[in-house]
């Protein structure tokens, strides 16, 4: 009996990759949990003072909120000069008409999506957009930061944070953005969550074990 495979098996997420995903991932969870908090600290009376949530808490926001500036830095490095050109080759895609329109019809159940990297160009350029949310809001984060420590790093970034409160119009309004764009976190994350599943479901390939093995399956047909 022939037991030929009939799948492929291709490498599409380095180790890297995948394991600042799920950094970033977690850093997210964490920033939103907290910063809702900081907006609201429930647990603690306002007359009570011995007992630190608030600091506890500002502190792990604080933490992550470094660690998803670095990450964020780091993913777009990779992107430009890491050594896979995968995600890279999703331009082609991007600046591409028939790749939109195979790409729309693939969702609306009318054919099978092709692409020339990992994303297709819906699914590049909404990772773009989001990457560049991510910026936006560690920015606006580290404003925030600088506004409150005004020694060491916050010290170091104070004149760059002065412009840019000026800028935007006011501490306030820094406060109002940051906000709206942990909105746009949590909408992206479950929209992308669904899609991830759906895709695999859609178009049988392994969408999601793909970003913790790294490893995509194609039918050879």
């Amino acid at each position: 009996m022939n037991h030929s495979a009939t799948h492929t098996r291709d490498l599409i997420f380095s180790p890297a990759i995948r394991i600042f995903h799920w950094l970033r991932a977690l850093s997210i969870f964490v920033l939103v949990i907290t910063g809702f908090y900081i907006s609201w600290p429930f647990l603690v009376a306002p007359e009570t003072n011995d007992i630190q949530v608030q600091s506890y808490i500002r502190f792990a926001h604080l933490v992550f909120g470094f660690a998803l500036t670095a990450i964020t830095l780091v993913r777009f490095y990779l992107f430009f000069f890491g050594k896979s050109d995968i995600e890279r080759r999703s331009f082609r895609d991007v600046s591409s008409v028939s790749s939109w329109v195979k790409n729309l019809k693939s969702y609306l159940w009318m054919g099978h999506l092709n692409k020339a990297g990992v994303y297709g160009p819906l699914q590049f350029t909404t990772y773009v957009v989001i990457s560049l949310m991510a910026l936006l809001i560690c920015i606006t984060g580290l404003v925030l930061y600088a506004n409150v420590y005004h020694l060491g790093m916050g010290g170091m970034m104070w004149n760059s944070a002065a412009w840019i409160t000026a800028q935007m119009g006011g501490l306030a309004q820094i406060r109002i953005w940051h906000h709206y764009m942990t909105w746009v976190f949590i909408i992206f994350v479950l929209v992308h969550v669904y899609m991830a599943i759906w895709s695999g479901i859609r178009f049988k390939h392994n969408s999601v074990d793909s970003i913790i093995s790294g490893y995509d399956y194609h039918n050879k047909h």
